[in-house]
């Protein structure tokens, strides 16, 4: 069986969205919405989170933010759209990424509000007792606290995807995770976790190449 090493979970929630008169599964970005997602695909383009699988909500909404995430990414890796990321819980997102197949090493979860946070939160290890790390804990807090729309968490695997568990996991052949980058539209939101890490700030690639327009 491979190993985890260097397998990345990118949960991307959907951009901001408009409230039309509509059901809500049909539910379009908004026009900040469509100006931020493409700063965000340029954002894991740059900072080298190009996935080589995407599964996304099949929400308008969600699926809008693919394809302007794309735009940004300048990649085109091939995506599932999935009913039921739509409405799922945390565990149900997880039983999904669970069936993704060995050969990925980069997936992105393009969800909802709160599945995406409470699977960031529920996968995420607590590393306190190695080192006492700081900018972790200040990560966690302010996932807990709001994961915005647009927003980017990056969680590293230890181990294979059939086997990802929560964070605390006591079981030894669990693959767990831990939180290596958020990212968000607004600055104070963003954190690097991971202090060795090179950082392009979304503000930073908006001053180089500007923000698409909205339509």
């Amino acid at each position: 069986m491979t190993t985890g090493v260097g397998r990345k979970l990118v949960l991307l929630r959907h951009a901001k969205s408009a409230w039309p008169d509509v059901p809500d599964h049909d539910r379009p970005l908004a026009g900040r919405g469509r100006r931020n997602a493409p700063v965000m695909g340029r954002w894991l383009r740059t900072n080298g989170y190009v996935p080589d699988q995407v599964l996304c909500s099949t929400a308008r909404r969600a699926r809008e933010t693919w394809q302007l995430t794309q735009e940004g990414l300048g990649a085109t890796p091939p995506v599932s759209f999935e009913r039921r990321v739509y409405q799922a819980s945390a565990e149900q997102l997880l039983d999904l990424v669970r069936g993704v197949p060995s050969a990925v090493t980069t997936l992105l979860v393009v969800g909802h509000d709160p599945a995406i946070q409470e699977l960031a939160l529920m996968l995420a290890r607590t590393t306190s007792s190695a080192g006492g790390d700081g900018a972790v804990a200040d990560a966690l807090d302010r996932m807990r606290d709001k994961f915005p729309t647009a927003a980017v968490a990056v969680l590293e695997l230890t181990g294979n995807w059939d086997q990802l568990g929560p964070g605390r996991s006591s079981s030894p052949s669990a693959s767990s995770a831990s939180l290596s980058r958020i990212v968000g539209r607004k600055s104070r939101w963003a954190i690097r976790v991971d202090a060795k890490a090179e950082r392009m700030t979304t503000r930073q690639l908006e001053r180089r190449g500007g923000s698409q327009p909205a339509t």
